[in-house]
């Protein structure tokens, strides 16, 4: 086969997948809104099924449910009528998805949800199944055509589902001033969690860790000072204020300039002045500094400006903000 051929054929999918997920606009209406009214007032949590491919999509909604503020997890149908129905209570609500709606292992849960009087969401391709109508809100999926030629692999009906679930995700975050911050609380460990959530406290150096000099001290003190501590630069003190920073650039400065290293103070050398950052704030805003400056290290103050710490371009990176 040509890769003219295959193009046409992926074009084709995308474009039969894209007009089922167009279709869903025009069914958004009172049922969509009733059902996001029940998730909002769940007191338990959002329970969510279905079989085969409709499980594997319910497992994404769930997720997507869980980590935008709305407590949720997935429920294998087949399973739940052999015990894990007990994971189910009366505060919960249910979203149950079958594109044909008939599908036996989630209709043979319904007696249970009833008898309990749990709220049921059904997400499906046919208004008149049975799940549709034994449901308390239904969401219509239904599509012109699978993008399969055969008509036979679900793949527009589960694309169109996965946007319905989405939506509802997003419906209800928006609907719950859910933030980034939020997210992030529920993302520790991933890149945005990292950024919302640690602080320049958490990544900086601190006691004798922090390079610093008086301002009086002579350049080779200075020199010294980086060395050991190995951060470029150094912190320069006045009545234990942080009033500026020596820095590798100023060494070859005034190596050019042919001054005596054991002679001249740091005061000779250096200017008022330089860019600090508070502990409270978020490692991500140090990244924003450094990249704004175009310097290496930052030196943390408190209130009254003396140094409470210190922190590389490599202490982001390694903490993953960078």
């Amino acid at each position: 086969m040509k890769n003219n051929d295959v193009i046409k054929i992926a074009r084709e999918v995308i474009r039969v997948e894209a007009e089922a997920v167009a279709a869903l606009e025009k069914t958004i209406g009172d049922e969509f809104c009733s059902a996001v009214n029940a998730i909002l007032s769940c007191k338990g949590r959002i329970v969510v099924t279905g079989m085969g491919k409709s499980g594997h999509i319910g497992g994404k909604v769930a997720a997507t449910l869980a980590s935008t503020g709305t407590p949720a997890f997935f429920v294998h149908p087949g399973e739940a009528s052999h015990g894990d129905l007990g994971m189910i209570t009366k505060e919960d609500v249910v979203i149950a998805i079958a594109f044909s709606g008939e599908t036996h292992e989630v209709i043979s849960i319904l007696p249970m949800l009833k008898r309990h009087h749990i709220t049921l969401i059904a997400i499906t391709g046919n208004s008149e199944s049975t799940l549709a109508k034994q449901s308390d809100w239904h969401l219509n999926v239904s599509v012109e055509k699978e993008a399969c030629p055969l008509g036979l692999a679900p793949t527009s009906s589960t694309t169109a589902t996965l946007a319905m679930g989405d939506a509802l995700a997003v419906s209800a975050l928006k609907l719950r001033g859910f933030t980034a911050e939020d997210f992030a609380l529920s993302h520790p460990g991933g890149s945005l969690g990292k950024r919302l959530l640690v602080t320049v406290g958490d990544l900086m150096h601190i006691d004798k860790r922090i390079p610093l000099v008086d301002e009086n001290a002579l350049i080779t003190d200075a020199v010294i000072e980086m060395t050991q501590k190995g951060f470029g630069v150094t912190g320069v003190t006045s009545n234990k204020k942080l009033v500026s920073v020596f820095t590798d650039g100023d060494i070859r400065r005034v190596i050019s300039e042919d001054l005596k290293l054991n002679e001249c103070t740091i005061s000779q050398v250096t200017h008022k002045g330089c860019s600090t950052i508070e502990k409270e704030q978020l490692a991500a805003k140090a990244l924003e500094i450094m990249e704004s400056k175009k310097i290496t290290s930052l030196f943390i103050v408190d209130d009254d400006q003396q140094a409470l710490g210190i922190i590389h371009m490599h202490d982001l990176l390694s903490a993953g903000i960078a």
